[in-house]
């Protein structure tokens, strides 16, 4: 632990970022033929194997950690391989997830406004429809005869 110079508090993070920082320093590429760098790196990368485990580090700050269990390989046992099997669970025959009714539930209240304010505004567009023809009438025929009276001025003059 003293080669990372960590405190007993350091995050996971700072002990890596110090190992890291360390390693590079003092690694045997680096100090070629060097037996002092080469016993530091050694020291360095079983300090780490021990503080970058969770469970080890636990064990070493609470001082319960054995020379067996440094000595032990760090890695975690491999994985067994998945079981496979041959008939996969039967789906049902329909879809897998009913969006249409999904939409429904969540936004039905909105799509009956919807609904109701288009079938409003196409009733207001056909009494609109009905009510220019009367309306608009006596425009209409004011708006001929003036036409007239003047086509009638053109042809005269």
């Amino acid at each position: 632990r003293s080669c990372l110079l960590s405190p007993h508090c350091a995050t996971h993070a700072q002990i890596k970022a110090a190992y890291y920082t360390q390693s590079l320093r003092w690694h045997p590429d680096r100090n070629a033929g060097s037996a002092e760098a080469a016993a530091r790196f050694t020291a360095l990368n079983q300090a780490y194997a021990v503080l970058g485990s969770a469970a080890l580090r636990r064990r070493y700050d609470r001082g319960v950690l054995s020379g067996a269990e440094l000595r032990a390989d760090p890695r975690p046992a491999p994985r067994p391989p998945p079981v496979r099997t041959r008939h996969l669970p039967s789906r049902p025959a329909g879809p897998i997830f009913n969006f249409d009714a999904f939409y429904r539930a969540h936004y039905g209240e909105q799509l009956k406004r919807e609904r109701q304010q288009r079938q409003l505004r196409q009733q207001q567009r056909e009494e609109e429809a009905k009510q220019w023809w009367p309306e608009q009438l006596p425009e209409l025929v004011f708006a001929t005869s003036v036409l007239a009276v003047m086509v009638l001025l053109i042809i005269i003059h």
